[in-house]
Formats: structure tokens, sequence, C-alpha cells
């Protein structure tokens, strides 16, 4: 179907016709998750000469190009890990961060299963924006100062003091779309209501931080105990629309070589900021053993922290493990099972640059099952992030639904290129933004 197609001078993945072909004698993978992120692990590592086949749970209509689809919910952890004994799997790894903090590591490993992620304790450095926030005040790592509330009547009249914008955080895992920036009074009460009343995300409390300016960017890390291993930054996009307008999303697209990130930012960030982090979960009991996502900004004060994930940022990990020259079955396997031997991933030098293509309505309402074509004549990555076969068609299935992600020599370049793909897709129910990367380019 021509589903996934190779950047310049990246290796072409194995498509799951060929691992069907292969002697199985090699390692078996189980990937937990069905998105775009779960279609770039699965892509990375079926580049790997070691591994022979790969599993996803549940996964989607494009990963089923290159791994068995299985369909157990990513937070059944008694499923999933019955599936991993059943078929002998060599090593999981987990995409969600929903299945982390379902425990399913700890669950795993009682068992004596080699799995990539970080324990339930660990993961509280996303699913706790409070235990973050007081990680980072104990251990001084750069952020911004804040004040958390579980009563809504006690939040409203704190903000009401206080300067707009209001950043307000909902205490808890929302699928990265549970962060208001009010504007006034209306909106902060509005959010306030959702997460504290009407319970939207859950029954959790709500951060109110400071609002920062300056550009934001993701800097992912391999973590392994206080062994910290950087990946490329790169920029993603929250806004729905042009012009970073409109409700947060997932993200609708991201892009690696950042002209406004300095080799000194980098190493500030790298040093002061992540492998920081890396120690203080450490010292507290609970070291990460997965990856560490440090959502970051430049601010005129410095480089500052606004959130932590513990797992692959998505849409992060689209461009940026296109880029891995690495083994990745390596770089899992060792932090899986905790092996001091594991070696720096090398990176290729080239630039990536990707934009999602999602329903209409999202991140509201919107419906599914409209059909898709073109994907054969795309020459660029396609990554799956909702999609479904329905009556031998492939049909939209999310609020995003595809990625598409081209390499270049620079930013512009990578950007023309993804940008005339993206005009060979047809569906009558998708929009993308057109300016991704506008912080780079657009002067």
């Amino acid at each position: 179907m021509g589903l996934v197609y190779p950047l310049p001078s990246i290796r072409h993945s194995a498509s799951a016709k060929e691992i069907r072909l292969e002697d199985c004698l090699g390692k078996t993978v189980l990937v937990i998750g069905g998105g775009g992120r779960e279609h770039a692990i699965v892509d990375a590592l079926s580049r790997s000469p070691q591994v022979s086949k790969i599993y996803c749970a549940p996964g989607n209509a494009g990963i089923g190009e290159q791994a068995f689809s299985v369909p157990i919910r990513d937070t059944d952890v008694a499923g999933l890990l019955a599936f991993a004994k059943e078929h002998e799997v060599d090593l999981t790894v987990v995409g969600p961060e929903a299945a982390l903090s379902a425990g399913i590591v700890d669950a795993f490993r009682a068992e004596g299963l080699a799995i990539f992620g970080h324990t339930k304790a660990a993961t509280q450095i996303e699913s706790s924006k409070e235990f973050a926030k007081k990680l980072m005040a104990k251990y001084d790592i750069p952020t911004a100062s804040y004040t958390a509330f579980s009563d809504y009547q006690e939040a409203l009249d704190y903000v009401k003091g206080r300067p707009f914008p209001a950043v307000l955080k909902y205490d808890g895992l929302a699928a990265g779309k549970g962060v208001v920036i009010a504007e006034n009074l209306e909106e902060a009460d509005a959010a306030l209501k959702s997460m504290l009343l009407d319970e939207s995300f859950g029954k959790g409390r709500v951060v109110v931080e400071d609002f920062l300016t300056g550009p934001e960017f993701s800097f992912m890390c391999f973590v392994n105990g206080t062994d910290v291993f950087p990946m490329p930054l790169s920029q993603d996009h929250k806004r729905a629309f042009d012009g970073d307008k409109g409700p947060n999303t997932g993200g609708m697209g991201a892009y690696t070589g950042l002209p406004f990130i300095t080799e000194e930012d980098k190493e500030f960030a790298y040093k002061n900021i992540l492998c920081k982090a890396a120690g203080a979960m450490v010292a507290e009991g609970c070291p990460l053993t997965g990856v560490l996502y440090g959502g970051l900004m430049k601010t005129p004060a410095g480089i500052k922290v606004i959130e932590f994930n513990a797992r692959f940022g998505d849409p992060e990990t689209e461009v940026v493990l296109p880029l891995l020259n690495s083994d990745i079955y390596d770089i899992f396997y060792g932090i899986a099972t905790n092996d001091s031997r594991i070696v720096a991933p090398v990176w290729e030098e080239g630039v990536t640059l990707g934009v999602v293509l999602a329903s209409k309505g999202y991140p509201g309402h919107y419906q599914k099952g409209y059909p898709i074509t073109g994907l054969a004549c795309v020459k660029a990555m396609v990554y799956h992030m909702g999609t479904a076969i329905t009556d031998d068609n492939l049909v939209t299935n999310g609020g995003r639904v595809l990625m598409v992600v081209a390499g270049g020599k620079d930013v512009a370049d990578a950007r023309k290129k993804v940008y005339k793909e993206i005009s060979k897709i047809n569906c009558d129910n998708l929009f993308y933004r057109t300016d991704i990367a506008h912080c780079a380019l657009d002067k």
C-alpha cells in the first residue's frame, strides 16, 4: 500500500510482509499503543537486524503494515501481560502515559519480563503536575512558580487577584489537553469549572502557574537512572490553527533543527534540567527507566521547564526517531534490563519536519469513517495516528489521523517537501496547519 517511505539517507523499514517471511529466530517485541508515536517506534524497531517479529496492541491500520496488531487496550495490564507470556515476547515497549500510570511496568517486572518504560511511581513526574513542581522546587530545577488547589472557589479567588494570562493545569493525565492559558477571568472561570467541578479529566487538583514568555521546545532523553542520553531537539505546535490560534490539541506538527536554540542553551538544559531531574528521581527512590520528555521554554530569564512527560512525545517522536542511526533495540533492551554498557545513540545530521492531518472538529467533536486515498503516491513517511480499515478501505478513526514527515537539508527544504506530498492525500474530512515551523522560518 506504500504507507511508509524512507527519508533520504535513512534505511528503509521492513514491511509486515517482509517480517512474516523471516525465520523468526530473532527477537520478538511488543509495542503498547496505537497512535503515531507507536507507529514511529514500530518503524524504528523494524530497522533493527535483531528484531524478527513485532506485535502492537492495539495498533492501527498503518502500524499493521509493519507489525501484527493485537486487539488489547493499552491499559489492560492483565491482558497484555498474559499475551507477552503466551507469545514469549523478549521485550515490551510502552508508548502511552496511561499504560505507564496503570502500572504496566511494575506488573511486567514482577513477572521477570523485560519492559521499557517507567514504574508507576516514576511516572508521577507526568501524571501529577504537583509532584513535578515539588520535585523541581526541592532540587532547584528552573520552572515557573505555582500554587495548587482542589477547591474551585479558592482557585478562582486566587486567579482573580493575579495578572492575566493565567496558566491553569489539571493535576493529572489529560492526553495533552489539560492546560489552559486563560486570557481573562471568564476563560479562567470556565476552565476551573471544567477541571474542578465538572471533573472533565477526572477527579483531581489544579495547578496555577505564572505565565512565561518565549519559544517552547521539546528535549527528550533516554534515561536509565542517572544515565541520560539526549535526542535531537524538536518543537511541536499545540494550537489547532495557523498563527498558533484555536484550542490546545495533542499536537498539529513538529520539526527538528531549531535555529533559536544554541549549543549553550542545549548544554544548560541537558545538565541543569534533564540530568538534574533524573538524579532527583533516583534520590526520591523512583528512578527513571525510559524516556524523559522536557517541555521547555527559552524565556528572557533563561530556559525553564513548562512540563515533564514520562514517555516519548507525540508528535515529536515522529520527527526524531527517523534520525536515529543506532539500533533502537539495543537502547530499549539495555534500559529495560538495567545494562550499564549502553552506549550513546548516534543520530543523523539531517532535519525533519512533520504535519498532522486531523479530523475536522478536532480537538472537539468530530466524525469518523471518512475514506482516505492517495497515500500510495506520497513520497514521504506517513505515520498513522487514527486510522482503520473498513470494507478494505482506509478510513479516519480518530482526531489526529495521519502525520506526513520528510527530511531535508534545512527546515525550509523539509517543509516544502511535506506540503507538496500532503497535496496528494485525498479525504473530505481532514484539515491541517499550513505554518508548521513558522518560528524558524517566518521573520
